[in-house]
């Protein structure tokens, strides 16, 4: 990904579905990556770990890493030969993604804009959200509700425990600057190597 040239960009507004208090981030990603690029984008801003398979439902078909064996029950099309722009049509799009199918983690992602590309600004680029992604395999929607609560109370019989396994967790923090920190570390162009003769 890296700098656009008069690619347009596409703005996402991202929530993860099922949680009260809503766990959401603004994106802008090139409307040339794949839909496996989104996938990486997409653990970064919302804080996953990418430890599991993942697909995209959108418009009645579903996107993912084919499965190499192709005898899988879903049969997927593949995400690393798919553009965003092949596939969402207009802005307002909705579309799922499905992370974890343990935990079958949700996320709701809504094409709010297309824009074009301001100088100088690298994408894919983080401009807003709201609270921490629940730690990885904590158990779904129901084993992190369980999860807060041990967190919230020091005398809870699992406290202690959940202490141990992941530290302390603010499910309030997020920092727009960090997570664009992260954007960059993992998306930034290759430099190119000049001739010094």
């Amino acid at each position: 990904m890296g700098a656009a040239k008069n690619r347009e960009i596409y703005q996402f507004k991202v929530t993860l579905i099922g949680i009260i208090t809503p766990i959401w981030r603004r994106i802008f990603v090139p409307g040339d990556c794949t839909l496996a690029q989104l996938h990486r984008v997409l653990q970064v801003v919302m804080g996953w770990e990418n430890y599991h398979l993942y697909l995209f439902r959108i418009g009645g078909k579903t996107y993912g890493p084919p499965d190499p064996d192709g005898d899988g029950e879903l049969k997927l099309i593949d995400a690393k030969r798919t553009r965003l722009h092949s596939v969402l049509p207009s802005v307002g799009t909705t579309f799922t993604y499905t992370y974890d199918f343990g935990d079958n983690w949700q996320h709701d992602v809504l094409l709010e804009a297309i824009v074009m590309p301001v100088p100088d600004v690298t994408y894919p680029l983080c401009i807003a959200g709201e609270r921490t992604c629940p730690p990885e395999d904590v158990g779904g929607i129901g084993g992190y509700r369980k999860y807060l609560h041990a967190m919230a109370d020091p005398s809870h019989q699992e406290h202690q425990d959940m202490m141990m396994w992941r530290g302390p967790f603010d499910s309030e923090a997020f920092s727009v600057e960090k997570v664009n920190q992260e954007l960059q570390r993992k998306f930034r162009p290759p430099r190119r190597a000049y001739d010094e003769t």
